[in-house]
Order: C-alpha cells, then sequence, then structure tokens
C-alpha cells in the first residue's frame, strides 16, 4: 500500500467509524467560530464552550466586539489562558474585518492570517467549515496521527498541510481533519494510544514497528 492508498483508506475508515465530522467548538456566526479558535489555542474546546456564552452574549459579532474594553474581555475569557493576548487580538480583529473586509470575515488563508493572532490552522478551519472549500487543519492530532499512519514523516505544521493536500480528496479533507480530532481523543492518544483497539493498524507504520 502506497502513501496515497494509505491515505484514502484512512479516509474510509475514518467516515465508517465517525459519521458526524462536526467542529467541537460552539457557534453561531463566521466570527464566532473565529472567536472560539483563536479561544482554543493552548486551550480545550471543552473550557472554550463554557466562556463563549457569556462572551457572546456580550459581543455577538464584529462590532460589538471592535468597540469592546480590553479590561472587560480579559475577565471574560480569563480561565482559557493567554487572556492578554487573546483580548487583545480578538479586539484587533474585529476592527480588521471592519476596516479591511467591510464587516465580514474573509475567505481565504491570505486574508484570515492578515489578521491578529490567526495563524494559518485558524485560516483553514474558517474556509473549511465556514465557506466550504477544501482546507486542511494541521493541529495536533492530525500531525500526530499522519505521522504514525505514516502519511508524513514532519512535525511542521505547514509542511503536514501541503503534504496531506496531495493526498486527500478536496472534498474529504475538511472532514478528515474533524475526524482526526476525535480518533485522537478516543483512541490514538499523544502518550497511550490504544492501538489494539484501533482501526487504522492494520496499515499504521506506528503499529508495525510497535510489533516488531
Amino acid at each position: 500500500m502506497d502513501t496515497k492508498q494509505k491515505a484514502l483508506a484512512a479516509v474510509a475508515a475514518l467516515k465508517e467509524l465517525y459519521p458526524d465530522a462536526l467542529c467541537s467548538l460552539d457557534f453561531e456566526s463566521p466570527f464566532q467560530l473565529l472567536v472560539a479558535t483563536r479561544l482554543s489555542a493552548q486551550c480545550t474546546d471543552a473550557r472554550v464552550n463554557l466562556v463563549t456564552p457569556a462572551l457572546f452574549a456580550k459581543y455577538p459579532d464584529a462590532p460589538a466586539m471592535a468597540e469592546a474594553e480590553i479590561e472587560d474581555v480579559e475577565d471574560l475569557i480569563r480561565s482559557c489562558g493567554f487572556y492578554h493576548h487573546k483580548a487583545r487580538d480578538l479586539i484587533g480583529t474585529a476592527q480588521k474585518i471592519l476596516s479591511d473586509f467591510g464587516g465580514e470575515v474573509p475567505d481565504t488563508i491570505e486574508a484570515l492570517t492578515s489578521l491578529p493572532g490567526v495563524g494559518r490552522k485558524t485560516a483553514n478551519l474558517i474556509v473549511g467549515d465556514v465557506y466550504k472549500k477544501p482546507a486542511v487543519v494541521a493541529d495536533t492530532h492530525l500531525i500526530r496521527i499522519s505521522n504514525r499512519l505514516g502519511l508524513v514523516s514532519t512535525k511542521d505544521p505547514f509542511k503536514v498541510e501541503l503534504q496531506l493536500k496531495e493526498l486527500l480528496p478536496p472534498e474529504e479533507s475538511n472532514n478528515y481533519c474533524h475526524r482526526n480530532v476525535l480518533h485522537g481523543r478516543a483512541v490514538c492518544d499523544a502518550r497511550k494510544p490504544r492501538c489494539e483497539e484501533c482501526t487504522l493498524r492494520t496499515f499504521c507504520t506506528y503499529y508495525e514497528q510497535l510489533k516488531g
């Protein structure tokens, strides 16, 4: 099985295992997803989902966030960690969306990464989930599982993104990334992967090496 065949096998196996490939962050608009994703850096999605109801009740959209006092935003997001930087980025992002993009969350990687605190991982999530364009969200789960399967041999997020774009069917790439998150949490743990229970083990390089 070559790398392309292995990627297709992983797509099929995870689709069967996790038919509902949904983003685990709660949101009601593109702007809210952008905010929630920024908050999720070095923080669990579960924690973010506890914080965002109060945040979005007060600052539901870019115009409201653009006028926010940074201290108030900090207080609302404090438990997400790195709240000084995150609050500054959220307000700056809202202001830039209003000034540069007509109040709409942009739909390209290049435009999104021009926003404060928005990297390629966040940009790909917005492009894929909101605008339904092919995208690869190279988060820690995708990077770990891709290396273990033998699809890539790098931990550099940008390189993983580019290499997987060559391997994955474009129409499957967004949901495949979400399914990797689910599988990483449920089975392919960073420290103690449950390989004997893993549906991918028959073509996993990591498992082959474990068996010797």
